[in-house]
């Protein structure tokens, strides 16, 4: 009988038929995967079994087998009554929770009739501005039977107000109501901008939600610590893996320290991530993120095992959905789809087809959602718990993210605990270094993208794309909020405000109390002891004054003003990270032509081009902005990144003042048809027509044409490539920019 190959053998074999190339693969993590794993490469590895610690296998025994995962879409927009009516088109279809998403508006702490949403209200989410909005909102959706999961965490508690309120006026109680709440400031202050107030009294805000929901509250989490975001502004496996651990670590600990017991919220806390196209690496992040939060946990001393258990919902990545070719979406999202499920999320958003250039229609929602059911229902992966556990590969690639990951927490831990890490910038600008890194391969060649940047067809078939009426919507909510205002008890709303700026002015300190267990929904604690220790502790709770506030009929804008009013609002503008797009093509031709037209422009103007990136409107999402800053950085130009959150007339005095030659218009969140036309109104107005205006981001082909009436020079739509963008830019400039490929 011959002997048995060896690994030594396999090497040898695997050398001849390649001529001796190196087949190892250095992804973005800095993670080595070699083209084959054995035995040998899991010897010590002993990931356990599902439902027990560390619960790599996932956190429950029978997983899928006994039920399978929540199938949820992120769903919410124009109006109240438009979104109820896709959230019940959606149940009927066979999607069992609901993902609320609001517009920028609502998520900044501002009425529709403040005059700085103009362009926002309605347009990426659904506008609420009071609590008859949200009564609207779940009109004929049974509160008590509906779990409830919304995406918020600036304006977080009126939102979470309105919703208790609203459940009371539907005669649901408190301790009935289920769901999530996202309540993750830590990340906004990191990616996605999203906040309103400064870090600690944000901080402030996460630990009195949980405090209030611990005692109120046991079927509802009061946080889902979200590394989504982190995974969509361009963070690794291991950053985000690193960081979204890290910033529930932090969380629990401000719990702790406002007197909460560890194993009275333990259980109520969630966590999100973001699901994206390197297959293996997605299973193994959710694998490695149980077990790292269950090690955390260990540490931070819980006693009950489902203290330690890591709950996690999923979305499919957003970045990844092309304009281009966009029916390969559907296949990026099953792919991604069928990686959170094998890795043991809970629940799960697939994100539709069309989502990369406008929201999503009836049509590609239908898909989306479908794309789920077949999974559950076709495939048979709910047959067997953890189908991937003990391959070679899953099961070694698990560990190393564990261990890098941890490195990583460690350095948090060192500065001092999550909050002190972010103020010092350090994971905002790495996570912003592998974004501009990815971008560098993408417009290289070197990470394909089907459709983009490889195998790109010479035309692309529109898709018809839904669009809200932004004006429409802002004169409605406009007409709600002055009935709301007319009839309600004015002396009594203002009362309320006023002591929840007292609460906000002077927070209480608490005596740790025990809380309520997970299983309970009554008032008791697991040993039958009132709770009233508990509620004793939420007399200046900032929640527990907003439900008061709601009841009487204050606006979302009005309960953020009353803490504003003792926090402030907070500001910052984007330093954009230099040299890692640069050094990525350093011996490119392309990069080195546009590089030298950038310094013919100079030479010509007697100082380098200006470029003035602008994010206008109350979307903070930043990462498109920030790696043309970078990228346009690197090529020479002399770049302006402008604070974020600005109005069309404060970007043009912006514009003025740094005497800029062109205005980049980021656009994500379908603001472009109102805030970029206004913007070139008021440069001519100014008499500086001459500054060229360019738009980049999401934007729908349809509406390009528009723009260009408007007088907009330039249109970038997703997977545009930023050197060609640039070279575009110089010949908007006077340059004679030689073709591509030329």
């Amino acid at each position: 009988m011959a002997e048995k190959p060896t690994r030594t053998d396999w090497n040898a074999a695997a050398a001849k038929e390649v001529r001796g190339k190196d087949l190892t693969w250095h992804t973005p993590e800095g993670i080595a995967v070699q083209p084959l794993y054995t035995a040998q490469d899991t010897a010590d590895l002993d990931p356990g079994l599902p439902g027990f610690a560390p619960f790599t296998r996932g956190p429950y025994a029978s997983m899928y087998t006994g039920r399978p995962w929540t199938i949820r879409q992120y769903a919410g927009f124009s109006t109240a009554e438009e979104s109820n009516a896709f959230y019940r088109r959606n149940l009927a279809a066979g999607q069992k929770g609901l993902s609320v998403a609001f517009d920028l508006a609502t998520h900044r702490g501002y009425d529709s009739d403040h005059p700085r949403v103009v362009g926002d209200v309605g347009k990426a989410g659904v506008a609420i501005d009071t609590v008859e909005d949200m009564k609207i909102l779940f009109d004929g959706i049974p509160l008590d039977q509906m779990s409830v999961s919304m995406t918020m965490n600036g304006a977080v508690i009126p939102i979470l107000a309105f919703f208790i309120v609203a459940g009371e006026e539907q005669g649901v109680a408190q301790a009935q109501l289920d769901g999530t709440i996202q309540n993750d400031i830590l990340k906004e202050f990191m990616v996605r901008n999203t906040y309103i107030y400064p870090p600690e009294p944000s901080m402030r805000i996460v630990s009195d939600i949980i405090a209030y929901t611990s005692a109120n509250m046991p079927k509802f989490n009061s946080i889902s610590i979200s590394g989504y975001h982190m995974h969509e502004a361009g963070a690794t496996a291991v950053q985000e893996l690193a960081f979204t651990i890290a910033d529930g670590k932090e969380y629990a600990r401000r719990a702790m320290a406002s007197g909460l017991d560890i194993d009275a919220f333990a259980g109520r806390l969630s966590f999100f991530f973001g699901i994206g196209m390197n297959f293996f690496m997605e299973v193994a992040k959710l694998r490695a993120a149980r077990t790292l939060w269950w090690r955390v946990m260990d540490g931070l001393g819980a006693k009950d095992e489902r203290s330690k258990m890591l709950r996690t919902h999923c979305q499919t990545s957003g970045v990844s959905l092309q304009e281009q070719d966009p029916y390969n979406n559907v296949i990026r999202t099953t792919v991604e789809a069928l990686a959170a499920t094998l890795g043991g999320t809970q629940s799960l958003h697939t994100n539709a087809l069309d989502e990369a250039i406008a929201l999503p229609t009836d049509f590609s929602a239908r898909i989306a959602r479908n794309t789920q059911i077949v999974l559950a229902e076709e495939t048979g992966i709910t047959r067997v718990v953890d189908p991937l556990g003990g391959s070679y590969y899953v099961e070694a690639l698990t560990q190393m993210l564990v261990d890098d990951a941890w490195k990583i927490i460690e350095e948090v831990d060192a500065a001092g605990g999550m909050t002190a890490y972010v103020a010092t910038g350090k994971p905002k600008a790495a996570i912003e270094e592998a974004a501009a890194a990815r971008q560098a391969r993408v417009d290289k060649g070197e990470d394909a993208i089907v459709g983009v940047n490889k195998y790109r067809l010479a035309e692309t078939e529109l898709l018809e794309t839904l669009e809200v009426d932004n004006h429409a919507v802002r004169e409605a909510q406009i007409a709600r909020l002055k009935r709301v205002r007319g009839t309600r008890d004015e002396a009594k709303c203002q009362a309320a405000l006023l002591a929840l700026t007292a609460a906000a002015q002077n927070p209480a300190r608490p005596e740790p109390v025990e809380g309520l267990p997970f299983s309970s929904s009554s008032g008791e604690d697991k040993n039958g002891a009132s709770t009233s220790s508990v509620q004793a502790g939420l007399e200046k709770n900032l929640l527990a004054k907003a439900v008061e506030a709601a009841r009487a009929r204050a606006t979302l804008g009005e309960i953020s003003d009353a803490m504003e009013a003792a926090f402030g609002r907070y500001a910052t503008t984007p330093t954009p990270v230099q040299g890692i797009y640069g050094s990525a093509h350093e011996f490119d031709t392309r990069w080195a032509q546009v590089v030298d037209g950038v310094e013919a422009v100079g030479r010509r103007l007697g100082r380098r081009p200006r470029v003035l990136i602008a994010k206008m409107g109350q979307d903070g999402h930043d990462r498109g902005a920030n790696v043309v800053a970078s990228a346009f950085n690197d090529m020479g130009f002399d770049v302006v990144s402008g604070p974020l959150f600005q109005t069309p007339e404060e970007t043009v005095v912006l514009a003025l003042e740094n005497n800029a030659d062109v205005v980049g218009a980021s656009s994500l969140a379908a603001g472009h048809k109102t805030l970029i036309p206004e913007l070139v109104k008021g440069l001519r107005e100014a008499g500086r027509g001459d500054i060229k205006v360019i738009a980049g981001g999401v934007i729908p082909p349809q509406d390009y044409d528009y723009l260009r009436d408007a007088g907009v020079q330039g249109i970038y739509g997703p997977g545009s490539n930023i050197v060609e963008c640039a070279a575009d830019v110089l010949r908007l400039l006077g340059h004679n920019m030689p073709p591509a490929n030329v």
